[in-house]
């Protein structure tokens, strides 16, 4: 059936008011979560290899445990990205959580190597669900304009998650306040706690009415932009908006499949498909190599105590959120090829400074905390960008697909080895070892920035089905 809708320029005509923030609060705070999830991970690190910790896992074993979290993200996202298509971003998004939920609270219970990793499994599962509906959900209801710097900020609250997962491990970790096989457990339940709370704002978030037009319930897309645009003019305290730029006349359908989606990817869309996998690959391995084993690499060479470690995290977490919050806006007004390509091109050279610095001893606990400061203030501004970057370039139709694709390839190149080859660096006592995985990850970073600007698209302010025209799309004309 053929219907022909004004809704992507409604959205996208929209000015920006309280109800986009509350939207933003209910769907991006997965990543707070998961910000949370890895810095607990990487500040109990040194713990649970204790005896006392009730764990006594080694070195070795916390690196594949990380690798562990992330292959459950991968296929998570592959999972859950293609029930996101089918079954709508809003009915997924709930579903994610829950899974999350209850991973995080079983972690808490671990009594062995074993019953940590399928905790550390499930848990990354969910979290790996939630990348592909969220992402799909935040990018259709945002306007264009505002798209970018939305997105770097959304995605840079991670980093927020990782400063309460740092701010909570301290004194939960200290041997004077909680014994050493509580404190760990604790973090873990307190991620439940966040979790759950999330599940409950986040009921206030409608479906994207994108996502039904496309699949055949216009009366219910009309209602759900009836509604906030109702909600918009009541919040910016005026009668009417701005007539929206164009319809769009489509096939509705009820499902995308397989084969449709890669056509698109490795046919239609090619030099776009290395774009997405040059720049998950390169920023997955970066954040989980370095991220996961922070604080072995605190603790084993500059004699930082287990339970200081997570001190360290802080500055570390607050820099990487300043650096999407202050730089997106640069997205959307200088552009997305400069933007992405110097983020990702400065990071690893950055980091090829501080391997080098590492190299020579010069460093302290605090001096390389720094360093790391400033390599990651630009390095999480490109990640960000990596999942905008693939959302947007991709048909609507296979969005939270292409997503959790691009998620899942991406992060097993280069977050699954990434953690389990910093651990047995770390493990084997030499500096020097570290410093050439830290060469590894800049050149990634490096490469990943100059496939970008050399066949990367310039998308900055436009509209999403301009961008990439949707599969079932018969024309457009102007109104």
């Amino acid at each position: 059936m053929s219907v022909t809708t004004d809704i992507p320029a409604r959205l996208d005509r929209l000015p920006w008011q309280r109800w986009h923030w509350l939207i933003l609060i209910g769907l991006g705070s997965v990543w707070i979560l998961d910000g949370l999830e890895v810095t607990i991970v990487g500040a109990i690190g040194s713990r649970i290899t204790e005896e006392a910790s009730g764990l006594g896992i080694s070195e070795s074993q916390v690196g594949l445990a990380a690798s562990i979290y992330v292959v459950g993200a991968c296929l998570g996202a592959l999972y859950f990205g293609h029930l996101t298509e089918r079954y709508g971003r809003r009915r997924i998004f709930l579903v994610t959580l829950g899974v999350y939920l209850t991973a995080t609270v079983l972690t808490a219970l671990s009594g062995n190597a074993l019953w940590f990793y399928a905790c550390r499994f499930f848990t990354g599962f969910g979290i790996g669900g939630e990348y592909a509906a969220i992402n799909s959900a935040i990018d259709e209801m945002v306007p264009a304009r505002l798209r970018g710097r939305v997105a770097l900020m959304v995605n840079g609250s991670y980093w927020l998650g990782a400063a309460a997962g740092a701010a909570m491990a301290y004194p939960l970790l200290d041997p004077s306040i909680l014994p050493e096989f509580l404190g760990w457990r604790l973090l873990f339940a307190a991620g439940g706690v966040l979790g759950l709370i999330i599940l409950v704002v986040r009921r206030i978030v409608p479906e994207s009415p994108r996502w039904l037009i496309i699949h055949g319930r216009d009366q219910e897309a009309e209602q759900v932009v009836r509604s906030i645009e109702e909600e918009v003019e009541r919040e910016a305290d005026r009668d009417t908006l701005p007539e929206p730029q164009g319809t769009l006349t489509l096939e509705q359908r009820e499902r995308t499949s397989f084969r449709e989606l890669a056509r698109t990817i490795a046919a239609t869309y090619p030099r776009r498909t290395v774009v997405g996998l040059a720049l998950f690959a390169g920023q997955a391995f970066l954040y989980n190599a370095v991220f996961f084993t922070q604080a072995l690499v605190l603790t084993t060479f500059f004699g930082v105590s287990s339970g200081t470690a997570p001190l360290f995290i802080v500055p570390l977490a607050l820099g990487n959120f300043l650096g999407p919050v202050l730089l997106g806006p640069l997205f959307d007004t200088l552009g997305r090829k400069p933007m992405v390509a110097g983020t990702y091109i400065g990071s690893g050279l950055l980091l090829v400074g501080t391997g080098l610095l590492l190299q020579a001893g010069v460093l302290s606990a605090v001096t390389v905390t720094l360093c790391w400061c400033v390599v990651f203030f630009f390095a999480s501004a490109g990640a960000s960008s990596a999942y905008l970057t693939v959302s947007e370039i991709f048909p609507m139709e296979t969005r939270p697909q292409a997503i959790a694709l691009f998620y899942a390839v991406g992060t097993a190149l280069g977050g699954i080895a990434g953690p389990a080859l910093f651990g047995r660096l770390v493990g084997s006592g030499d500096v020097s070892q570290v410093a050439i995985g830290y060469f590894l990850g800049a050149g990634l970073m490096i490469g990943g920035g100059l496939v970008h600007w050399v066949i990367g698209l310039e998308v900055a302010r436009s509209s999403l089905e301009d961008i990439a025209s949707p599969l079932s799309k018969k024309a457009i004309t102007s109104t």
